[in-house]
């Protein structure tokens, strides 16, 4: 089979043959990655973004149109992919980049990997003492500041800070173990 045909080509028993497709296509993959980011990604990298390029569609099968190419869908996601991935090694990660992405819902849900570090940062504020949620809450959630903060809770600005400051380090510390990296 050629490159561009419809999808319904690729259907068996209403399933994707994803094996076939990644046969086929691979290199296509690979052409595209080459022309987005020719020196920036590690061999890891476009390893990583071929795999995730077939998950993806394999993941959203059911909303491919079987009237048309193939070619668009797997380029879209692979452009997709290698805009993500550049964007992660241009940045510097902080946790200062998750706070605002705790509540922004509807990005968490397009990016996995941001979808999971927020599940991680809640798992871990769940699991603090309840004064210890309440200053997160109101900090981060509620815009409030530390001097407004410290005074609804009976305690010094300085202690109110220092328990901000443990938070975020209990977080990275997680987060660190669950093989997200910081720099300092």
């Amino acid at each position: 089979m050629k490159k561009g045909e419809e999808i319904k080509k690729y259907r068996t028993n209403n399933n994707l043959e994803i094996e076939k497709i990644i046969e086929e296509y691979s290199g296509y993959v690979h052409k595209i990655i080459r022309n987005m980011a020719p020196q920036c990604l590690s061999a890891e990298d476009i390893e990583e973004i071929v795999s995730d390029t077939f998950f993806i569609l394999w993941k959203n099968r059911e909303k491919l149109d079987d009237e048309k190419p193939l070619s668009p869908y797997i380029a879209g996601i692979t452009k997709n992919l290698v805009k993500e991935k550049r964007k992660v090694i241009n940045i510097h990660a902080d946790i200062s980049d998750y706070e605002n992405s705790i509540q922004d819902k509807i990005k968490i849900d397009m990016i996995y990997e941001n979808r999971e570090k927020i599940k991680t940062i809640e798992n871990i504020v769940k699991n603090m003492k309840e004064e210890d949620i309440f200053i997160f809450n109101l900090f981060y959630y509620s815009s409030m500041k530390l001097k407004e903060i410290a005074t609804i809770l009976n305690i010094t600005e300085f202690n109110v800070k220092t328990r901000l400051y443990r938070i975020r380090k209990k977080i990275k510390k997680e987060l660190s173990k669950g093989g997200y990296s910081y720099e300092e």
